[in-house]
């Protein structure tokens, strides 16, 4: 790294690098490209940018490197601070806060005072990476005391904040033992950023009730004004940056011959079924897997739909392991999965396919290419982007979305068929609708969510908000960041 240091900067709780063991113990860094990866890079590259990071591994300290022409700055966490500033106080308080309390939040004062801790090491590594004047991008709810903190080490810094999770409604967030460290910690952002106008208002309206400070300008709602917050001599920007996906490129893999023939052999291996439904999340109880699943087991015993004739594979990603909840919700969800095999499904003919693991990337796609019906039924979801996937690959403007109301998804692809996930009836009509719907009105629908998604990529979504933050410093607030503007 020069000695300035960058001009642009990203902060992250991981690198987009992971420190991968090899058999014979030597190690390497292997690159775990996500969409915020593909998005930022260029940028990086072309503003001396850095990223700040964790490495992925604890007990590990590595020196500042170069890695493909990146500048990476890592973060070191001890395995105690893994279990309570990681697994602890963002995973098992502010995950289940954010999203909706669907299960119960654990107030943990030494996971706070580590979740300081480890946000007070970031700040310090960014103040260390940053060139005078730099742009600061911090990412994600694991960091929201970061911008407070960095502010007062680089009062000259640029920073802006975006939240990847949902944001929660003023009731719920008032729980919360350090309610007005958080929101002091996030107005210390130039530029505060959320999938949906709900969030930023009920984020308004909290750091004017816990942070004494008065809005102007303060309602967000479809076609707003990004609303502004007060602090002292700062004006800090509240909005709403509905985050995408790389559909371009999504869009061409989906096209390649390799993708449609191994979709068309899973056809086959399924033994070539009317309807191929699909469903692919992390396992996590926000994502509503076994809202699906039940509703498809009473699909079947009403004889709703023909276990000869349709089929589900749901793909669910291993996720936070250690964590009890997750261990508990895994073997619910197995168990139905053989309840409902066991009652509907024939010799080499199971109803539900079930796979917890990891799914390459390319293997994914033809899923996308192969499946009837996307399920995806979130009790609460900040964006998601598999929805958004699905679309892109759908260049043949066949197939059909089941998309719960509760994801941020759900403003932008109105052509789905939305559902109440709360409301097993409303999922089920939804997914009977899907399965019986006309040709035609299948190709209009995905053709509409297809424009939208296309148009509106993760590169548009990353360059709005660097717009937005760019402006932080003029007087003219007229600009629009809204759901229907991006």
């Amino acid at each position: 790294m020069t000695g300035a240091g960058s001009d642009f900067v990203v902060v992250a709780n991981r690198l987009p690098v992971d420190l991968d063991t090899a058999p014979d113990g030597s190690r390497r860094w292997k690159r775990s490209p996500g969409g915020l990866v593909t998005a930022l890079e260029p940028i990086l590259r072309s503003n001396n940018g850095a990223w700040v990071g964790w490495p992925g591994v604890p007990d590990v300290d590595v020196e500042p490197f170069e890695d493909d022409g990146l500048e990476l700055v890592p973060v070191p966490l001890s395995a105690q601070e893994v279990a309570d500033y990681y697994e602890g106080f963002s995973n098992a308080t502010l995950w289940p806060l954010y999203h909706d309390v669907i299960v119960r939040p654990v107030y943990d004062r030494a996971w706070w005072d580590a979740y300081v801790e480890v946000n007070r090491r970031f700040a310090e590594a960014t103040s260390k990476a940053a060139a005078e004047n730099a742009t600061v991008w911090i990412q994600d709810y694991q960091l929201q005391l970061v911008p407070k903190m960095l502010r007062m080490l680089r009062p000259d810094l640029t920073i802006g904040f975006f939240l990847h999770i949902p944001f929660p409604p003023v009731e719920l967030f008032m729980q919360m033992p350090w309610r007005t460290e958080i929101v002091e910690g996030l107005l210390g952002a130039d530029l505060i950023g959320f999938h949906l106008p709900g969030g930023a208002q009920n984020f308004l309206y909290l750091s004017r009730r816990l942070a004494g400070q008065p809005t102007s300008r303060g309602t967000v709602g479809v076609r707003s004004k990004l609303g502004l917050v007060q602090v002292g001599f700062r004006s800090v920007r509240v909005g709403a940056f509905p985050i995408s996906i790389d559909s371009g490129d999504l869009d061409e893999k989906s096209r390649r011959k390799p993708v449609r023939d191994r979709a068309k052999e899973m056809r086959k291996e399924l033994g070539n079924p009317k309807t191929i439904m699909l469903g692919v999340d992390r396992l996590d109880y926000t994502k509503g897997i076994d809202v699906r699943l039940e509703a498809f087991l009473e699909l079947l015993a009403e004889e709703r739909v023909d276990p000869e004739d349709v089929v589900m594979i749901q793909v669910a990603t291993p996720s936070r392991e250690r964590v009890e909840s997750y261990k508990q919700m895994r073997g619910e969800i197995e168990s139905m999965v053989g309840r409902i095999n066991g009652e509907f499904s024939r010799v080499g003919h199971p109803v539900v396919h079930y796979m917890h693991r990891p799914i390459p990337r390319d293997e994914l796609i033809a899923y996308y290419v192969a499946a009837d019906v996307m399920l995806v039924t979130p009790i609460r979801d900040g964006m998601n982007l598999v929805a958004k996937e699905y679309v892109a690959c759908r260049s043949d403007l066949g197939g059909s979305l089941v998309l719960s109301e509760f994801t941020g998804a759900a403003a932008e692809l109105r052509q789905a068929y939305q559902c109440n996930p709360h409301d097993l009836n409303s999922v089920k009509d939804a997914m009977i609708a899907a399965i019986e719907q006309d040709a035609e009105a299948g190709r209009r629908n995905i053709r509409a969510m297809r424009r939208q998604v296309l148009a509106h990529d993760v590169d548009r979504w990353a360059r709005s908000f660097l717009a937005a933050l760019g402006r932080t410093g003029e007087d003219d607030t007229s600009q629009m960041i809204t759901n229907r503007d991006m």
